[in-house]
């Protein structure tokens, strides 16, 4: 089942006298519970495409299909509550909110959609489980790691088990070792929670975990890798630096 597709999707800027393409009719298709990464140079389009994908930005041409749903025919507001309740964000700064507990940080989502956060007391215990955070749920921010702040955003995305999470350069400020962690709990979250992940990413070492790379360039998809479930990471990560050396030249 596709639970996300991009239909001849196109986003145009005005750039002083310069009209510049940001996409040029991508199509892509997500499977529920894939994890799929987005690849290419500064100024490909990778976040552009993200955007439009979760609905931050409205495309000049063409239409996304969320969960059987066309954004395109939606009002703003009935775009905005769709965006809310499938899907969740995790972006490159943490923006967590320095007043609140990890947990509460956590619990946002629902406290701003008007629900009830004590019927979300197991789904949270699970959730901080999985990022490895039970026993700083009590923590502020400014209490945690980087790498905990970002597990904090994680877990925040998942609390209302949106059909997808979308991840802009999600280890982006974190160290190496910090940030194959938050790649290996994104992961996690596609095998033990079946979520559907799209990230947006640089890093080779970062995509080599998903299921399947698409690479952009001038706004158009140029090239997409399907990994074997059983591909172990290094195998992965050299098809990644095989398929970019090539793309450059």
């Amino acid at each position: 089942m596709h639970v996300l597709e991009a239909r001849d999707l196109s986003k145009q800027y005005q750039l002083g006298e310069h009209l510049v393409e940001a996409l040029r009719g991508v199509n892509v298709q997500v499977t529920e519970g894939e994890f799929l990464a987005i690849m290419g140079p500064s100024g490909s389009g990778k976040s552009t495409l993200l955007h439009l994908l979760g609905g931050l930005d409205v495309p000049t041409g063409g239409d996304v299909v969320l969960t059987g749903e066309s954004l395109a025919e939606l009002s703003e507001r009935q775009a905005t509550l769709a965006r809310r309740h499938h899907v969740g964000f995790v972006f490159q700064f943490f923006n967590l909110l320095p007043t609140l507990t990890a947990e509460e940080n956590i619990l946002l989502p629902v406290i701003i959609d008007g629900r009830d956060s004590r019927k979300y007391e197991d789904r949270l215990t699970d959730l901080l489980d999985l990022v490895g955070l039970s026993e700083r749920r009590s923590h502020k921010p400014d209490q945690l790691s980087g790498g905990e702040q970002q597990r904090v955003a994680i877990a925040r995305a998942l609390i209302t088990q949106p059909a997808i999470l979308l991840a802009d350069e999600p280890t982006g400020n974190l160290d190496s070792k910090t940030g194959k962690a938050i790649m290996s709990l994104l992961r996690r979250s596609c095998d033990e929670l079946g979520q559907t992940v799209i990230v947006v990413s640089h890093d080779a070492k970062a995509t080599a975990y998903a299921d399947r790379i698409i690479f952009l360039r001038d706004g158009d998809i140029v090239h997409q890798i399907n990994f074997e479930e059983d591909m172990p990471l290094n195998g992965r990560l050299r098809s990644i630096m095989s398929t970019m050396e090539r793309l450059e030249t």
